[in-house]
């Protein structure tokens, strides 16, 4: 089991640069042996995929709409994974939510564990 919990939200103008964290709590298991996502989630929209990362950080894939503009990465000796925003667009608003799991994938119904969200607003 791993407890997960977001920070680094907040209002930004477009064209700006974010940084969320995601501090995880394993018990059983250490965290690299935890493959972490970030998802997020606009109002009335479905969750979507945004990253994910394998436990040693030696794999990373994105989604298309982010791609060269988003960077994950985590820190295994600190339990966190980041997530990197730059060039901010107004249609990167949503609720920023982190994910962790025992296998690479891609969507959302894979993933067992979930932190509560960090929202992001970028003005235009």
């Amino acid at each position: 089991q791993v407890r997960l919990v977001e920070s680094g939200g907040g209002l930004v103008q477009a064209g700006g640069s974010l940084r969320l964290s995601c501090a995880a709590s394993p018990s059983g298991r250490t965290f690299d042996d935890y493959i972490m996502a970030w998802f997020r989630q606009a109002p009335g929209k479905e969750r979507e995929f945004v990253a994910v990362i394998s436990g040693r950080g030696g794999y990373t894939y994105y989604e298309d709409s982010v791609e060269g503009r988003f960077t994950i990465s985590r820190d295994n000796a600190k339990n966190t994974v980041y997530l990197q925003m730059n060039s901010l667009k107004a249609e990167d608003t949503a609720v920023y939510v982190c994910a962790a799991g025992r296998g690479i994938h891609y969507t959302a119904s894979a993933y067992e564990y979930w932190g509560q969200g960090t929202q992001v607003t970028v003005s235009s």
